[in-house]
């Protein structure tokens, strides 16, 4: 990092990096250690510390959890910031949706363009994040990028929520960063689709050949809540979009059943996936 982006990075941090830098300091002079000796305990170097301390460099979010394990006395402080870390590292666009996406009991997405961010690996969401417009510096890549992967937790919750992934055929086509970036990627959505609450289907490249094609006005992701409300997220040109309007969220709820009625069932899907992943280019 050069030294004008660490000096872009301290006056642009946000109050959560300050505060973490602030209780990093002052718990580790609690124990009455040097940056060095945090860093070696932490698997981090004293430079990295330094630059989490001055808020140069904000905290990871393997940072934090190596943070409460060392220094964090049994108060819980790093634990409780990783949320707020994270949600600062998304775009603001989708912050909001972030948490009841955390949250959520159900989650049907339909995606045009790219697989979604919840299924996406490292190298797909390196590659898509890094080769955007506008471009971001490398640090915002890799924030980002980790902001992304962390979402997978969701995989793992207890309790499980259900998830529902709809790709149109041509996201299991279009690669990023390299082909074998896009073959990692398919082969992570077939052990994704093996989970118990996973199902991944393909709405296949001719459907619009039938008359009907329902997936022409774009993606869109549904999300029932722990509190069982029902709400649509989409995002248009950087411009994110949360429905909570019954009658608006039914009519939209209709049009990905219609979608989802259009799309190849899981099995035929599966198999497509596969074979993809399978070519050599």
């Amino acid at each position: 990092m050069t030294a004008m982006a660490r000096t872009e990075n301290k006056a642009g941090a946000s109050g959560t990096a300050q505060m973490v830098a602030a209780l990093s300091k002052a718990l580790r002079e609690k124990h009455q250690l040097s940056q060095e000796e945090l860093g070696k305990k932490t698997g981090y170097t004293a430079s990295a510390i330094s630059a989490m301390e001055t808020c140069a460099q904000p905290a990871s979010d393997k940072m934090l959890v190596k943070l409460e394990e060392t220094i964090g006395s049994g108060l819980g402080v790093f634990e409780k910031a990783r949320r707020f870390v994270l949600l600062e590292k998304y775009p603001s666009r989708f912050r909001g949706f972030s948490e009841l996406e955390a949250g959520a009991v159900t989650i049907s997405s339909y995606e045009t363009l790219v697989v979604d961010g919840l299924f996406q690996t490292e190298e797909y969401a390196r590659a898509l994040i890094g080769g955007g417009y506008p471009p971001v510096s490398e640090q915002k890549r890799e924030e980002l990028v980790e902001a992304r992967l962390v979402r997978r937790r969701l995989f793992e919750r207890e309790p499980a929520p259900m998830i529902e992934l709809i790709l149109e055929e041509s996201v299991l086509r279009r690669p990023f960063g390299s082909w074998e970036v896009l073959r990692g990627q398919l082969r992570s959505l077939v052990e994704d689709a093996a989970r118990d609450n996973v199902c991944v289907q393909v709405l296949p490249l001719d459907r619009g050949l039938r008359g009907t094609y329902a997936g022409a006005r774009g993606a869109m992701k549904l999300v029932v809540t722990k509190e069982h409300d029902h709400v649509v997220y989409m995002e248009i040109e950087d411009q994110g979009i949360l429905v909570s309007d019954p009658p608006e969220v039914s009519q939209l709820a209709h049009r990905y059943a219609k979608i989802r009625a259009q799309t190849l069932s899981p099995d035929e899907s599966l198999s497509l996936i596969e074979r993809l992943a399978g070519e050599e280019r």
